[in-house]
């Protein structure tokens, strides 16, 4: 034979079904007007923000830490394919370190010897103009000099017959 529901039971039920989250429903229908009971509730809904602001962040920190795992997978399948790929080779995979320093060092040499090219090349590119602007100032300044003198005709005094 089934066990009788008593009254408390009825509400406990009830308020499980309306607020599941538990929250007391007492303190929404019938607010406390006590300032220090306000002051705790205050103080306890902050720290669980700060409980839950903690837990965010170590959540992101996981998925942080997961992505950097799945890039580091990703990056070694690379190494082992390159590996592989070099294995018919007779290359030591002990070496991938000093290989891959070297090869950085010889990237490094190319790009300097670019960089001095174009610099020698801008350089060269300069001496030549240079000659060529140096025959140039005697008719960039009777052009310089014309606005001048035109400037000087015009602005004749008020007062004057001319």
């Amino acid at each position: 034979m089934a066990k009788p529901v008593t009254p408390q039971e009825m509400f406990e039920l009830w308020q499980k079904m309306v607020n599941p989250s538990a929250f007391p429903l007492q303190s929404l229908m019938f607010p406390v007007l006590d300032p220090k009971e306000i002051d705790k509730k205050i103080a306890e809904l902050e720290t669980v923000e700060h409980w839950l602001k903690a837990n965010l962040s170590m959540l992101q920190l996981s998925i942080r830490s997961l992505e950097y795992q799945r890039s580091l997978v990703k990056g070694g399948e690379k190494v082992r394919a390159a590996m592989e790929t070099e294995e018919g080779q007779g290359v030591n995979p002990a070496m991938w370190a000093w290989n891959m320093m070297a090869q950085a060092g010889k990237d490094m040499a190319a790009a300097s010897q670019e960089i001095m090219q174009q610099g020698k090349d801008a350089m060269e590119a300069a001496a030549r103009e240079a000659p060529a602007a140096a025959r140039e100032p005697s008719a960039t300044r009777e052009s310089a000099d014309a606005p001048r003198a035109k400037r000087r005709t015009r602005a004749a005094p008020k007062g004057s017959d001319r």
